[in-house]
């Protein structure tokens, strides 16, 4: 049998995953999740718009649908699913999003209000003209590299000759491993004239270039209420931006009218689900009664723009409504800045001047590669139109060397000074041929010239468009020559870009002071606590007490409390946990309330619940505290007035539990133990302790016994319990010193 060489190769396994989680992070950061700071776009979006600028999809063409797109982008360069594509198209496509959109959408895709867009066989687009124009022109110029796909079968753009700082001017939002950028929006005007001030002096500061571009210009508009901050943001490339949206105040014109607030311009952090979030969060701050000036809410947003209008009752203090909607809602907000892309093949932190420093480098290597590859073109068309030229003089030869050639090719290299194979009518042609000097691209262009273009105003025409070709020339080789022409150049061009597609600022930036602390009167009220016993507890009004008795009934722990006050939950571990009443959720009774664990440090997966009050109601009466081992104690109930959510409400002896905790209520005590012991003792007979002490010998316990149940009963008074299907009379048994072992009883 054929045996197969094997080698086994031993590597430590906590290396291996190191190594394999480092590649998968920085192929997450560099290929899908930051943008370049050279075009700012992701892969998934370049690839997008390489993808239909290859289809023809320009703004003067009709919409193709956008499964094509996402197809073609999938198949040919982004192979990593079709919804992260659509997603990328849609996002580009939405200018609610995007403060310049880079695809022109047709169809649903979706809306500010967080409605997604229809599937992907329902819409269509096509580019806009500004990416035409500032994306993706010059493509074909050699200005940027191109590199195989994942399959090698195409060639992709390693990234796009992007003429603007899009990292700016759209802004970028990506998450990472381990990082994250997020880098707000700007105009594109002030951007460009940043680029323009930046060119002219560099060593011009952060606070010059915020004079020209004073903030973030957010496609919502909104206003920036901390500009006093934003020197810091753009100097250090993050930070946190304060923005508000814009509300009026439409007063009413009728009497039977009412005063209206209304919001026309969110913060861009409310777009989607945010908006339905603010009404939610409005109308319960209205049914609340925290904000009773409110009587209605409307949302009367359209395609014309953001309008939700808040309906106010007449004599509302106005400046207290906005305060309150600032401090309580998202009408307020914060944008954090991170501005986190790929610099050098690797993330880069970046601020204001080193973006502008990275995108002039790129501006200046993508042109001086657009100028040498024209100014290499024109120098081909200088070399064929000189050889035209030169052959008009010499025509008379040339059909004669033509006639004398059997094959194109011998023409050719008569041409070029090579006139063996040429039949010549007249010896002395053969003579002028030999003298012949043009180049391999020039006998071409003669061979191909058509007759026509010897009429006098062709030849005219030539020796124009000869001289044209030659001042083209040189201003190529004056660009290339000089860094001040190229400055120049660059600059003549954003000056062109800013005039065509620049657009007034939407975002007001200002310096607001902080929304005061709105100070809300709550009275304090009495509420009812009820626990069932499965742990969840609510707090109720006290008048469902009289409507619903027979149902408090049913909670294994119901008392009364106060809305400022703290109840005390003591477990069968020995601690108790404080929760303030107003973290418990008032509801009907019908309700089902919380876990006890959502809103202390009560932990039901080790604890068991014995007993749940309110001290304070009743600080000098006692708790009875008694263990499994037997030992019992009172503590008075003022000891648990703490501030501490969780302290040891007793000492425990090792391995022993509480069994029992409750108010005393000054009867006698009954105590049962696991092997059927009973012992009934006076009250009054257990000590008064401290919490941080052990209690003492309620009943003596034999070897493998231990404390099982409590009661106290009031003596003279019928109290049966029920164990075994047996009924005992608590009153019968006979009263015992405490400590001793009681009487055994036969249960079973």
């Amino acid at each position: 049998m054929d045996t197969m060489d094997t080698r086994v190769v031993q590597t430590e396994f906590s290396e291996c995953m190191r190594q394999s989680y480092l590649n998968y992070s920085m192929s997450v950061i560099t290929s899908r999740a930051l943008p370049d700071i050279r075009d700012g776009l992701k892969p998934v979006q370049r690839r997008t718009l390489y993808a239909m600028y290859e289809l023809g999809l320009s703004h003067d063409k009709p919409h193709r649908k956008c499964a094509r797109i996402v197809g073609d982008t999938m198949g040919k360069y982004h192979p990593h699913g079709d919804s992260s594509i659509y997603e990328a198209l849609v996002v580009m496509s939405q200018d609610f999003k995007k403060n310049e959109p880079l695809a022109e959408p047709h169809g649903n895709f979706g809306s500010i209000e967080g409605d997604g867009a229809a599937a992907m066989r329902y819409t269509e687009a096509r580019l806009k003209k500004l990416t035409e124009t500032v994306y993706l022109a010059d493509l074909e110029k050699n200005v940027v590299d191109f590199v195989p796909n994942f399959d090698e079968t195409e060639k992709e753009p390693e990234i796009l000759p992007v003429r603007i700082p899009n990292l700016l001017v759209n802004g970028a939002e990506g998450i990472a491993v381990g990082m994250t950028t997020n880098i707000p929006s700007h105009n594109l005007r002030e951007v460009l004239s940043c680029v323009m001030a930046y060119i002219d002096n560099p060593d011009i500061t952060t606070e010059e270039l915020l004079n020209i571009m004073p903030g973030p210009d957010f496609s919502t508009g909104g206003i920036v209420a901390n500009q006093e901050e934003l020197l810091n943001i753009y100097e250090t490339g993050s930070g946190k931006i304060r923005i508000r949206g814009k509300v009026i105040l439409e007063e009413a014109r009728r009497k039977a009218d009412k005063d209206k607030l209304v919001i026309t311009e969110i913060p861009y952090t409310m777009i989607g689900d945010g908006i339905r979030k603010f009404l939610a969060d409005t109308a319960a701050l209205a049914e609340s009664k925290k904000l009773p000036e409110i009587t209605d809410i409307s949302n009367e947003s359209s395609k014309e723009g953001i309008r939700i209008v808040l309906e106010l009752k007449k004599g509302s203090d106005v400046e207290r409504v906005k305060n309150i909607l600032y401090k309580k809602t998202r009408l307020e907000d914060t944008f954090g800045v991170n501005m986190i892309a790929i610099s050098g093949g690797r993330p880069t932190l970046l601020n204001l001047k080193s973006i502008l420093e990275h995108h002039l480098d790129f501006q200046i290597a993508i042109n001086r590669r657009k100028y040498t590859y024209m100014l290499q073109e024109e120098q081909k068309k200088k070399e064929i139109q000189e050889g035209l030229i030169k052959a008009v003089d010499l025509i008379d030869l040339i059909i004669e060397i033509i006639r004398g050639s059997k094959t194109q090719a011998q023409a050719k290299a008569c041409l070029m000074g090579n006139p063996a194979d040429v039949t010549f009518r007249h010896r002395s042609s053969a003579a002028e041929a030999a003298k012949l000097c043009f180049t391999e691209r020039q006998a071409q262009a003669i061979l191909d010239l058509r007759l026509s273009r010897l009429i006098g105003l062709e030849i005219i025409a030539l020796n124009k468009a000869y001289k044209d070709t030659c001042t083209k020339i040189k201003g190529y080789e004056k660009i290339l020559g000089s860094r001040t022409a190229m400055l120049k150049t660059i600059r003549k061009e954003m000056e062109r870009i800013a005039e065509e597609f620049g657009h007034d600022r939407r975002t007001v930036i200002t310096s607001l002071e902080q929304v005061p602390e709105v100070k809300e009167e709550v009275k304090e009220e009495e509420v009812l606590i009820l626990m069932d016993r499965f742990g969840y507890i609510k707090a109720v009004d006290p008048s469902a007490l009289n409507r619903n008795s027979e149902q408090v009934k049913e909670y294994r722990h119901a008392f009364m409390s106060r809305s400022f006050s703290k109840i005390q939950i003591f477990t069968d571990a020995g601690k108790m946990y404080q929760i303030k009443v107003s973290d418990i959720p008032l509801q009907k009774i019908k309700d089902k309330g919380v876990p006890a664990d959502n809103i202390s440090r009560y932990d039901s997966s080790a604890e068991q619940i014995l007993f749940v009050c309110d001290c304070s109601e009743n600080p000098e009466q006692d708790l009875i505290f008694a263990t499994e081992g037997g030992l019992i104690k009172k503590v008075s109930a003022g000891e648990f007035n703490t501030s501490s959510r969780m302290v040891a409400s007793t000492k425990l002896a090792e391995n022993d539990r509480l069994v029992y905790v409750d108010y005393y209520k000054k009867k006698q005590i009954v105590l049962h133990t696991e092997k059927g012991c009973f012992l009934r003792f006076p009250g009054e007979n257990i000590p008064a302790a401290k919490k941080i002490t052990l209690g003492q010998k309620g009943i003596a316990l034999t070897e493998g016994d231990h404390l099982k149940d409590v009661w106290q009963v009031t003596p003279g008074e019928d109290t049966e319990i029920i164990l075994h299907d047996r009924t005992i009379e608590l009153k019968r048994l006979r009263l015992a010193a405490k400590g001793g072992r009681g009487i055994k009883l036969r249960l079973s």
